[in-house]
C-alpha cells in the first residue's frame, strides 16, 4: 500500500490526488535530466507496475478506484512532463494543467475512467489527462515562445 498511496500521500484527507501529483514531481525532476532514450522505457515500465499496484490495491480496499490509490496520478504527471524542461514556469503550469484535466476529465477521460475495470481503469484516464497537459503545455510555451 505505501507504493500505492504515493508513500501514504493518498491518505492526506483533502486532495488527496493533488499530493500525489506533488508525490511524483521528484521523479519527474529526474526523467527531465535523462535523455528520452531513458525517459520512455522508464515510465512505461513504471506504467506497467503501476497498473499492477492498482489492481492490487483495488482487492484490498475491495473498492473501485479508491481516492487513496495516487499511483495513477504519478504516473499522469510523468507524461505531463515528458519531453519538457524543469523550471518554475513549466512546474507551475504543467501541475495546474494536470490536475485541470485529471479533475475535470474531458472525453475520453471520463469514459475511459466508466469503461476500464482494475488497475487499468485507475491507471488510463491519468494516463489521457498527462497526454492532454503535455500537449496543452508544448501549445502554450510555442505560443508564448517560453522554455
Amino acid at each position: 500500500m505505501v507504493l500505492a498511496t504515493g508513500c501514504f500521500a493518498g491518505y492526506i484527507p483533502f486532495a488527496p490526488g493533488t499530493f500525489g501529483s506533488i508525490v511524483g514531481l521528484p521523479l519527474c525532476f529526474l526523467l527531465s535530466k535523462a535523455k528520452l532514450s531513458v525517459a520512455i522505457p522508464f515510465i512505461l515500465i513504471f506504467i506497467f507496475f503501476a497498473i499492477w499496484i492498482a489492481n492490487r490495491a483495488e482487492k484490498i480496499l475491495i473498492q473501485k478506484d479508491p481516492g487513496c490509490i495516487v499511483i495513477d496520478e504519478i504516473a499522469g504527471i510523468m507524461i505531463a512532463f515528458l519531453g519538457l524542461p524543469f523550471n518554475t514556469t513549466s512546474v507551475v503550469a504543467g501541475f495546474v494543467t494536470f490536475r485541470f484535466f485529471d479533475i475535470l476529465k474531458p472525453f475520453p477521460i471520463r469514459y475511459i475512467e466508466r469503461r476500464l475495470t482494475g488497475g487499468v481503469g485507475v491507471v488510463a484516464d491519468d494516463l489521457i489527462a498527462g497526454v492532454y497537459s503535455n500537449i496543452a503545455l508544448r501549445l502554450l510555451f510555442m505560443t508564448t515562445g517560453t522554455n
